[in-house]
């Protein structure tokens, strides 16, 4: 029987009283290693292996009996080292290190190499040499539009973005930082300049912020819009301080805590605050300095003389980007102040500019011009140009047709009642404009001429109370109005406009779901729209310069939401016809023309936004062969009305020569349309449309943006169709983009 040799084996042998000789007579095969063996168990001693440990005796007790050991082993046994829990990432890229220090080359803040990057500054390749020369903190780094906000660009922004960088960072101007963003209405100018603050205030070539501060001012009705926008794009990223009120004390606190802000992460880098807040504070202001100045509206500062302008202008910064809209036409001398707020010294002196630029180019205008008049005009207009588009981005809202619905606006021509008609005549008689401008004067009573027509054409109780009071025009006129009239109670049969415009909302409102905003130049005439609306039980909103900053915001929001019950909203073109968005209605009436096409367009342009998803109308009444068509002739024909105010004596005398002067005190009688007749039209005979435009040609000569012009049989707007028989008796309509958009 074979047994093992195991030391544990041979221990327990020795122990059991085995005999002795048994374990004698036992041989194991031989072998070096079991002769050893079987000498050491002669011996009597136990054989263990160099290779083995001695066995522990195993127990159910536990080997560690104290909670806190215990509690530290098994910490030790899930702990884990720190890992940063973004996919790929490869080190600290910002200004945010997460506690560790950056090591190694610097890097951009974003990646510029990621699919749809939108870079704004590309560093030199640098040779092997060079890269062995230079010093590593000092090597510049990619400029990146943070990605959030480059997903949302479309392109033409994209473009305006990489403009308006170049010139802050005096890339385009050397020595210059800059420039005017004259987009059209509606194609995200404010987008564009938030990108433009966001990425100065996160990043620069230096791997540092560009700027610490930014400033934004813009029209009192525009600060807390301008808050939201922030908000809407950078998501609580940055908060910005927005002063829409407060006493004189509570604001300059403010205004010192804001500039009194230093270092990479300030608190709140943004400041928004209205124009006249900013003149009134500007000492404040004026203490420190600002990294950028963006001026929302800014063809406010056409006049170099005014307050707000030096105001601005003394403000402690380099960089300085101007948004309009509407840029200065024709006025040489308001495009000298606007170039000059952005880019000083550009054009040189008010004086200089005046010799080398504006006195050549009138004179060569001038239809009594030489041909080398003319030859030098056009070559010092090409030279300004050339210097000014360097800092200045003009795109037109054609770029929208991609983005948004198609856009109809009619020009109705509406022939005035009997008793508008009978007033207009006797105020002509009475008043005498005309003979006063024969005699050479441009009195203050021309100028008082001018608004009473216009309000007369807007409706017969707007000059009521001159009627009662036999002010001059008005002697005799009350026996005119009807008996027992009342100004408690508007009658819209007295007035051609308002006739078609109680034509126009009631087949809107029961024909279709949409939304009317009403445009006036005049809170009188909003009065008047009030209690129409009372009236006819329509729902309203209205916005003048009595409601406070924070109230518009509020207004203007619950409109736009499409559960709210409001049909109509009512805008004082004065006090909210710029930056507003009103996506909520589709429908737009402009009651009464303004001097200035660039108040016109800026309330015309409320409804065609980013975010209206239906096709728009756009409806500008006039009153039939009166003041108001002279008024839309100018405009159109582009004569230089954009800063004629009806108050203002001396920019009247400056726009109107006599004999124009003398054309507005007249009344066409007999006329369907006074601007229809003076574009020589090819397509009418007779006032109606007979035939198509030639191929490749417009529908006019001079009015050449307006595409047709028709009777009742051409109108394709069902409502205004069916507002016709009431007082309309031509229109001029304009598709904004049908070609594209498939309309015929």
């Amino acid at each position: 029987q074979r047994r093992s040799l195991a030391p544990s084996q041979l221990a327990k042998r020795k122990a059991g009283d085995e005999d002795e000789e048994e374990e004698e007579d036992w041989q194991p095969p031989a072998s070096r290693k079991r002769q050893k063996a079987a000498g050491e168990a002669e011996s009597g001693e136990c054989y263990r292996s160099p290779f083995r440990k001695p066995l522990a005796q195993l127990t159910n007790r536990p080997h560690c009996l104290d909670s806190s050991q215990h509690e530290a082993f098994i910490r030790s046994i899930l702990s884990k080292p720190f890992k940063v829990p973004i996919p790929n990432y490869k080190g600290p890229l910002g200004l945010r290190s997460l506690g560790v220090k950056r090591a190694g080359l610097r890097g951009p803040l974003h990646d510029p190499f990621e699919e749809g990057a939108l870079v704004l500054y590309e560093p030199p390749v640098l040779s092997a040499h060079d890269q062995l020369k230079i010093d590593k903190d000092k090597i510049p780094v990619h400029v990146v539009v943070d990605p959030v906000l480059s997903r949302v660009l479309r392109p033409h922004q994209r473009e305006g973005v990489k403009f308006l960088w170049d010139c802050v960072t005096s890339r385009r101007i050397p020595g210059s930082h800059g420039c005017i963003m004259a987009d059209e209405m509606g194609l995200g100018k404010t987008l564009q300049c938030i990108t433009l603050m966001w990425t100065l205030l996160r990043q620069s070539p230096d791997c540092k912020p560009e700027i610490e501060k930014a400033v934004v001012v813009s029209p009192s009705s525009l600060v807390r819009n301008w808050y939201n926008e922030v908000e809407k794009w950078l998501g609580g990223r940055i908060q910005p301080l927005a002063i829409d009120g407060g006493s004189k004390e509570e604001i300059d606190r403010k205004l010192a805590g804001f500039m009194n802000q230093r270092g990479l992460r300030v608190p709140s880098p943004i400041l928004i605050i209205s124009y006249e807040t900013f003149r009134l504070h500007a000492e404040v202001l004026q203490k420190g300095s600002v990294g950028l100045v963006i001026c929302d509206e800014g063809h406010r500062l056409k006049n170099s003389e005014n307050q707000t302008y030096q105001a601005l202008n003394s403000l402690n910064t380099p960089r300085r980007v101007l948004i309009s809209g509407t840029p200065i036409q024709n006025d040489l001398l308001e495009y000298f102040s606007l170039v000059h707020f952005v880019n000083s010294g550009i054009l040189g002196t008010a004086q200089e500019f005046k010799r080398h630029f504006e006195m050549p180019i009138l004179k060569g205008r001038d239809a009594d011009a030489s041909e080398a008049e003319r030859h030098k005009g056009e070559e010092r207009l090409k030279e300004l140009i050339s210097i000014v588009n360097r800092c200045l981005i003009r795109r037109t809202s054609d770029i929208l047709s991609k983005y948004l619905p198609v856009k109809i606006e009619q020009v109705v021509c509406c022939r005035l009642t009997p008793l508008q008609t009978e007033l207009y005549k006797n105020f002509l008689k009475q008043a005498k404009p005309v003979e006063e401008l024969k005699e050479g004067k441009i009195s203050v009573s021309s100028l008082s001429s001018i608004t009473s027509l216009k309000k007369l054409c807007n409706h017969p109780a707007l000059i009521y109370d001159k009627c009662v009071e036999e002010e001059e025009g008005f002697m005799g006129a009350l026996a005119l109005f009807p008996s027992g009239y009342s100004t408690k109670s508007v009658e819209p049969q007295l007035s051609g406009k308002m006739l078609v415009l109680d034509y126009i909302l009631a087949v809107t409102k029961s024909t279709s779901n949409d939304k009317v905003v009403l445009v006036s130049n005049y809170t009188q005439t909003l009065d008047l729209f009030e209690k129409l609306c009372r009236n006819r039980r329509y729902l309203y909103v209205r916005l003048d310069g009595t409601m406070s900053i924070k109230k518009r915001a509020k207004i203007v929001e619950r409109f736009n939401s499409p559960s709210s019950p409001e049909f109509i909203f009512m805008l004082s073109s004065k006090a909210g016809g710029c930056g507003l968005n009103l996506i909520g209605a589709n429908r737009l009436v402009m009651f009464d023309p303004d001097w200035n096409p660039a108040n016109d367009e800026q309330a015309m342009a409320r409804v065609w936004r980013d975010g209206q998803k239906k096709m728009c109308y756009i409806y500008r009444l006039l009153s039939t062969g009166t003041i108001e068509e002279k008024i839309f002739q100018r405009q159109t024909h582009k004569k230089a009305l954009s800063s004629c105010v009806v108050d203002e004596e001396q920019d009247v005398e400056r726009h109107f020569s006599l004999g124009e002067l003398k054309e507005l005190f007249t009344l066409s009688e007999t006329t369907t349309s006074d601007t229809h007749d003076k574009i020589k039209c090819r397509r009418c005979v007779n006032g109606h449309q007979v035939r198509p435009p030639p191929a490749g040609s417009d529908c006019t000569s001079d009015l050449s943006q307006w595409q047709h012009c028709a009777d009742k049989r051409g109108l394709q707007d069902s409502v205004l169709k069916a507002a016709w028989d009431a007082a309309v008796t031509f229109t001029f309509h304009h598709h904004s983009h049908e070609e594209q958009r498939g309309i015929p």
